[in-house]
């Protein structure tokens, strides 16, 4: 497979099922997500509308399958964060550190940039010692991609009888001016798909 010939495109709900098929073995296998039930295909589906109604949410494909997922999200309800949006990204578990998700999150700072988003945080559970259901390579792809640590919550999701950590990643990709321009809506931006 050669990263050239992935494909990026806007997510539809006509995809929940293939984005669930991604999603469900982190929930049942891992501590990457603190969610301890794998959600209905219509409860994803739900989730995906709700993203695009002001964020991008985007797949990876090669020759019609997904490879993975990442979406934009608020990263706090009031007026004054609305500069601010919380990235996820989750890739098929058999094709990791194969620049899938580089290039969904390259095409994903390009959108949120056009939007006027001027910072990202990722919210990454973090283990106090690696084990067989969590690593930290998902701070190290972040790092890698230029975002840095910035806060730590210790001992706060508990999953698999075990207590994990919570670290908050930040990147800039805009300017702080006194006079921000307005946010833009996905709709507005998407012709950069």
């Amino acid at each position: 497979m050669n990263i050239q010939d992935i494909t990026i495109r806007s997510a539809t709900i006509q995809d929940a099922e293939a984005l669930l098929k991604i999603y469900a073995p982190y929930v049942e296998k891992t501590a990457v997500t603190f969610e301890y039930t794998v959600p209905s295909v219509q409860e994803f589906s739900n989730r995906i509308l709700h993203t695009l109604n002001k964020y991008p949410y985007l797949v990876a494909e090669y020759e019609h399958e997904i490879l993975g997922y990442t979406y934009a999200s608020s990263f706090k309800e009031r007026a004054a964060y609305d500069w601010a949006a919380e990235t996820t990204i989750y890739i098929h578990e058999n094709i990791k550190k194969m620049g899938v998700g580089r290039k969904l999150y390259e095409t994903l700072e390009t959108i949120l940039s056009a939007q006027n988003i001027s910072n990202l945080y990722a919210c990454i559970a973090y283990p106090f010692v690696e084990d067989e259901y969590l690593t930290k390579n998902s701070v190290h792809f972040h790092q890698h991609l230029g975002y840095r640590l910035v806060g730590e919550f210790r001992y706060c999701g508990y999953k698999f009888h075990r207590w994990y950590h919570m670290v908050w990643m930040e990147k800039h990709i805009g300017e702080h001016l006194e006079k921000q321009p307005p946010i833009k809506t996905f709709d507005e931006v998407r012709k950069l798909l």
